[in-house]
């Protein structure tokens, strides 16, 4: 008696995971902003003005690591309480802190990972 071969039934299935190419900001952005609305805020002239003023407030000067940083590109208005799209959360200013970058990026995440 030979062995024979079946076909498959089931068919291949797409992912639904969507990878990008290194060089694909752009693309990834628009498709973070399209998934996540609350996304755009952050682009917006009352974000920037806000932004601002927390930055005049807190000094330039990092609230985690102290350090008085002038060039405001490397400055990150930092919510305190994760807003997770509460519109409320999101434009408080007493909710903001002025962080510079390389603390946002590491210890900050590392923290709300965390929680």
């Amino acid at each position: 008696m030979a062995l024979r071969t079946l076909k498959p039934k089931v068919g291949t299935l797409t992912s639904r995971v969507k990878r990008y190419r290194p060089g694909d900001e752009a693309e990834r952005s628009r498709y973070r902003d399209d998934t996540q609305p609350w996304r755009r805020w952050y682009k917006t002239a009352r974000w920037q003005k806000l932004r601002m003023s927390v930055l005049v407030r807190d000094l330039f000067t990092c609230q985690m690591c102290k350090r008085l940083e002038p060039n405001t590109s490397q400055l990150v208005a930092d919510h305190k309480t994760p807003h997770r799209g509460s519109e409320y959360l999101f434009w408080k200013d007493t909710n903001l802190q002025c962080v510079c970058k390389p603390c946002h990026d590491s210890s900050k995440q590392r923290q709300e990972r965390r929680a």
